[in-house]
């Protein structure tokens, strides 16, 4: 008999489980709930370190790497770890993970690792990362889970690498600066120089240049959310 409700339970826990969408998932990472211009989380990074494109985009990928692989880790004990001590939990399990990214940035890429600095410990306190771990893999299996962390991390990135590609344009006329710090010096072929003889625009890469790039970031997104919603009823009654 305990073998039958115990199949039984677990037939019931299989039924109860969401569906999950996992279209629905990368489209809440990289829009609907974008970390970066709608839930706006994680801003510390995201003014100090999009001073180019090269930099805000490999802090974002970063970022991405740990909130999926934290995500995948928290998932599979979510059921043991009791809810008085969740939380400690899992910030040492996103600090085991950024430990062991920041130590291997620093064996394979110092240059990049000088200029990130101390924002790759900091990512231990991002709330976005402890916000998908305790708002998403606490309550979904690994797959989803590991999904979501990344694509809320890479929607991130996207904002970071758009923000910064802005700032560097108009601050310093180029574009991919500093793209030898990842690749190697051989890479500096790839910069681009989008406005030739510029001497620069100063309070493009001054915090005052991070918040208006960054306002005008979600001032867009809105705008585009808005004007969607706008053209969907028209576009319901065409197809009736």
């Amino acid at each position: 008999m305990s073998e039958v409700n115990q199949e039984t339970m677990q037939e019931t826990e299989v039924k109860l489980q969401p569906k999950v969408f996992y279209g629905e998932i990368v489209q809440n990472g990289l829009w609907k709930q974008n970390p970066g211009l709608v839930q706006l989380l994680g801003l510390c990074p995201t003014l100090a370190m999009t001073v180019s494109l090269v930099n805000g985009f490999s802090l974002g990928v970063m970022t991405a790497v740990v909130m999926a692989a934290s995500n995948a880790s928290v998932a599979p004990i979510r059921q043991w770890v009791p809810t008085e001590i969740r939380i400690p939990v899992f910030i040492l399990i996103i600090a085991a993970l950024v430990t062991i990214i920041d130590l291997s940035m620093h064996a394979y890429l110092q240059s990049l690792h000088a200029v990130l600095g101390i924002f790759i410990p900091l990512i231990v306190t991002n709330c976005i990362v402890l916000a998908r771990v305790e708002a998403f893999a606490a309550k979904n299996p690994v797959t989803p889970s590991a999904l979501d962390g990344f694509m809320m991390g890479f929607g991130l990135a996207l904002v970071l690498a758009t923000l910064g590609g802005i700032r560097e344009i108009v601050g310093k006329g180029t574009l991919f600066s500093g793209v030898d710090l990842v690749f190697g010096p051989a890479a500096k072929s790839m910069i681009l120089t989008i406005i030739p003889n510029y001497h620069g625009f100063l309070l493009a890469i001054l915090p005052p240049g991070a918040f208006i790039g960054l306002a005008s970031l979600i001032a867009t997104r809105n705008w585009l959310a808005q004007r969607k919603a706008a053209l969907m009823p028209s576009a319901t009654l065409v197809a009736h």
